[in-house]
């Protein structure tokens, strides 16, 4: 197994165990504890986890994982997401979509509907996919970029984004609770994200069922300020009736 691989399955698994000991990860991985102790050691310098004695720890809040250590997780559940997120789309809509896995599995489904919609977008990955694609009017939000996400955020893209009129945004989140509302891991990121709420006519939360129940870093908003979450058939009844119960149409695909 190629380091890089190796690294992002030793992140992926203890963003969502929460913690491992060295023997485990050997075991997942299939290598020496010599070498995945050379791994903590490593991402632990990268600030990407919190090396211990026996193996390394993350807090919910802590640990984001970069966009392309999450390709390919829970790819049905999101394709399902963005299948029933289109329908939400008018033709001939101005969409706001911000960074994430799930956004940018939007992106593909209004790309290959086209029709004279517009899109909006501070993700630069989701903007290099769009702009061979001439049936689609594509605007790219500027800002600070953001490594681990493709984004661009911070005041400039707060202050663009203002001056546009959306039909609908939809937005990734990293957590969702009914109590705290939405959140992400980082506090420009989320500034941005509301930015593009509040630019928008209807209000779109798109969140696999991993993020429901989830509290991360930095509030982007109650959800006073969501019309409707897309999310999908494993998201906990109980969360969800919450959620509904604060006012948001929930949509399971």
């Amino acid at each position: 197994m190629l380091k890089a691989d190796r690294t992002a399955r030793i992140l992926t698994h203890i963003a969502e165990a929460g913690s491992a000991d060295v023997h485990e990860l050997a075991d997942l991985l299939g290598v020496s504890p010599a070498t995945v102790r050379r791994d903590l050691q490593e991402l632990h310098d990268q600030g990407r986890l919190h090396r211990t004695r026996g193996g390394a720890v993350t807090g919910a809040v802590n640990l984001e994982l970069p966009l392309r250590h999450k390709r390919g997780r829970r790819q049905a559940e999101k394709r399902r997401i963005a299948l029933a997120a289109d329908r939400l789309v008018p033709d001939g809509a101005v969409v706001g979509l911000t960074g994430g896995t799930t956004t940018s599995e939007l992106a593909r489904v209004l790309a290959e509907r086209g029709a004279g919609i517009t899109i909006v977008t501070n993700a630069v990955n989701i903007a290099a996919d769009l702009i061979v694609r001439p049936d689609i009017r594509l605007v790219v939000v500027g800002g600070i970029a953001r490594t681990t996400s493709y984004e661009l955020v911070g005041p400039a893209a707060d202050r663009m984004l203002a001056q546009y009129h959306l039909d609908v945004a939809f937005i990734g989140v990293d957590g969702l609770t009914a109590q705290e509302g939405c959140t992400t891991h980082d506090e420009m990121e989320a500034q941005t994200d509301l930015a593009f709420l509040r630019s928008s006519a209807r209000s779109v939360v798109l969140a696999d069922s991993t993020k429901i129940g989830r509290v991360t870093f930095a509030k982007i908003c109650p959800l006073s300020e969501v019309d409707d979450l897309v999310t999908d058939e494993e998201a906990d009844a109980a969360q969800e009736k919450a959620i509904a119960e604060c006012g948001v149409r929930v949509l399971r695909a």
